[in-house]
């Protein structure tokens, strides 16, 4: 069944139950917000920090109390010149010096007491100064992001099939219990190995948070909405990414806000006692052809959206006996995997297009971010900027996408990134630095549109039946992208030239692909792997549309003798009328004496000689 033009409009179309799913679907996108964006809390390696002086390694006539704190660093510790204190060494001096004014040969040797750190940005403590992931074993850090990441590209491919198995609201459940659990675990590692196994195992189960709220939001809207009510939730994204500097301070070490990112998972638990808030997408119930559950789902909705009776039928009755017209058996289930798309041609081509735009949006930024820290070092001023840059992008998006539609808006959002970029790549050293900010942030911009852009068109052209594993790749992409600037700070930075060409000659690539796309604006979702197959190519620049375009020869209109529609009400009609009355048409006995009786005799009492 077609389900915007038969199914929708007789629940109520996007009526106020609709709306209140849609507010209570954008909550999971805040709090996967929240646990994703701590990780750059977690991680952040402090501005200034130095070694522990060691008392062992002066020599034994060496008075502390005769020496000044800075006096006391300066004897201990070597001075780095353009930085200050040596972070990674310390002087060892012989038992027996005795000279403490003049210059003498001192040995230089690593640290051996720990070191002594500045406060990082917001937290007091974290899994840097928690552990002491400085000098030697800085790679951890990289590695943890790069942990974290696997764990939601695992999440994205693995729990994105879960998705078209079990439903959109079994999969939410289970993952966001999941995901309270494996949070409050994070709170109790008590060793970097453990932190790092227990936040791939988190981020596996936050992508299936994020990707089954994304999926049963879209569905549940019609073509017009969809867009903005998506964006929305970016602005949900947004809002905690500007709330969690201010919780960090407040919390002050990394498990208080670890905890605290974990509450508002906690608190979506509430989904599971309380159903109605987000219920089953009847798109997928119908899809994956589950006819009595899709009965009682949008026997839900007309109720909660106040439909009104329509003359003497009941919306409800009209719509089930519609959908038994459709389903004349109740046929069973049908298990739909990801694999499927091997065997698409348009679908599979739309998938890798948007997975290799995605990709590329999210592992630009790194370039971008980069200049943002080169031009000012402190923290709070790149971070407050990259989150304004994704707002603008939000709203850019609501504003232009309508009009423009998607395919125009992602070729362009490609192509300012990919001219950014190669004017970063040419001219960075022949530009002043404002200039270098001015072209970062619209670069930056415009890769956020652009990242933002692939998910939601993603969405839109893939299947129902496999719309959580095929987004699933896609998202995946995007997480790939992320990772590859870890891999870049693995190596201390040594290939940000390489990233930086690599992922410029694939934005320029990517402009010939997206010509390659359909347009969804205004389009059902396809529902089969059939109608994502039908999603045609059309031109980017259509003819006008008060151009008359008329046939050479005349085509004659079939004639329909038989209406699928006028025939479900016909029965629904029937159905009602019969219940009214047990007894339809009552036989009334006359009163007067009839012509002939049965026996055939006149009424006389003659008989009839004839």
């Amino acid at each position: 069944m077609e389900f915007e033009t038969k199914v929708y409009p007789q629940i109520g179309g996007y009526g106020r139950y609709n709306r209140v799913v849609t507010v209570f679907s954008w909550f999971p996108n805040f709090a996967v917000s929240l646990n994703l964006l701590c990780d750059v809390f977690f991680t952040l390696v402090p501005e200034s920090y130095h070694c522990k002086p060691d008392p062992s390694l002066l020599p034994s006539s060496f008075l502390l109390s005769n020496f000044s704190r800075q006096t006391y660093l300066n004897f201990t510790i070597p001075w780095i010149d353009g930085y200050g204190l040596s972070p990674c060494k310390l002087y060892k001096y012989p038992t027996n010096f005795t000279n403490f004014t003049g210059r003498v040969y001192r040995e230089v040797v690593p640290c051996t007491r720990g070191w002594e750190y500045a406060n990082p940005a917001g937290l007091r403590s974290n899994f840097v100064t928690e552990w002491d992931l400085v000098c030697g074993a800085y790679w951890k850090i990289p590695l943890q992001h790069i942990c974290f990441m696997s764990g939601w590209i695992l999440g994205y491919v693995l729990l994105g099939s879960v998705c078209d198995w079990l439903g959109r609201r079994r999969a939410l459940l289970l993952t966001v219990s999941l995901s309270g659990l494996l949070g409050v675990a994070v709170c109790l590692s008590d060793s970097p190995t453990t932190f790092q196994l227990l936040r791939l195992c988190h981020g596996t189960v936050l992508a299936g948070v994020f990707l089954s709220s994304y999926i049963a939001r879209l569905e549940l809207c019609d073509p017009p909405r969809r867009l903005m009510v998506s964006m929305v939730s970016g602005f949900f994204a947004v809002l905690a990414e500007l709330l969690l500097p201010g919780l960090a301070v407040l919390c002050g070490g990394w498990q208080v806000l670890q905890a605290v990112a974990t509450a508002p998972m906690l608190l979506l638990l509430s989904y599971w006692c309380w159903a109605s808030v987000f219920p089953e997408s009847p798109r997928w119930l119908l899809a994956t052809s589950r006819i009595p559950q899709a009965k009682r789902c949008l026997q839900m909705f007309i109720t909660r959206n106040g439909v009104h009776f329509r003359g003497d039928l009941y919306p409800a009755e009209t719509l089930l006996t519609e959908i038994d017209v459709a389903f004349p058996e109740e046929p069973q289930p049908h298990y739909h995997h990801v694999l499927e798309l091997r065997h698409t041609r348009v679908t599979w081509k739309n998938c890798l297009i948007l997975a290799f735009t995605l990709f590329i949006g999210t592992g630009i930024q790194y370039c971008f971010t980069r200049n943002l820290h080169i031009y000012s070092p402190q923290f709070y001023f790149g971070y407050f900027l990259r989150a304004l840059m994704g707002a603008l992008a939000c709203g850019f998006l609501c504003m232009s996408v309508g009009r423009a539609g998607r395919r125009g808006i992602l070729l362009l959002t490609a192509i300012v990134t990919g001219l950014s970029s190669l004017l970063l790549l040419a001219l960075t050293q022949y530009l002043q630095g404002v200039l270098v900010l001015l072209l970062s942030l619209v670069g930056l911009l415009s890769s956020q549109a652009l990242a933002m852009l692939s998910v939601f068109f993603a969405a839109e052209v893939m299947p129902t039946v496999v719309r959580g594993g095929a987004l699933g790749l896609v998202m995946a992409a995007g997480c790939v992208g992320m990772a590859a600037s870890s891999v870049m700070e693995l190596q201390n930075n040594g290939g940000h030239f390489l990233h930086h060409v690599v992922f410029s000659s694939f934005a320029v690539l990517s402009v010939l692909c997206i010509m390659l796309l359909p347009e969804s604006k205004h389009k059902a979702l396809p529902d089969t792997l059939g109608d994502g197959e039908a999603l045609c190519r059309l031109p980017l620049f259509l003819s006008r549309s008060d151009q008359d375009v008329l046939p050479l020869l005349r085509a004659r209109p079939p004639a329909s003798e038989y209406s699928p529609d006028s025939y479900s009400r016909l029965v629904a009609a029937t159905r009602k009328m019969l219940t009214k009355d047990p007894v339809p048409y009552r036989v009334i006995a006359s009163s007067q004496q009839p012509l002939l009786p049965s026996n055939g005799v006149a009424p006389g009492g003659q008989e009839d000689s004839s």
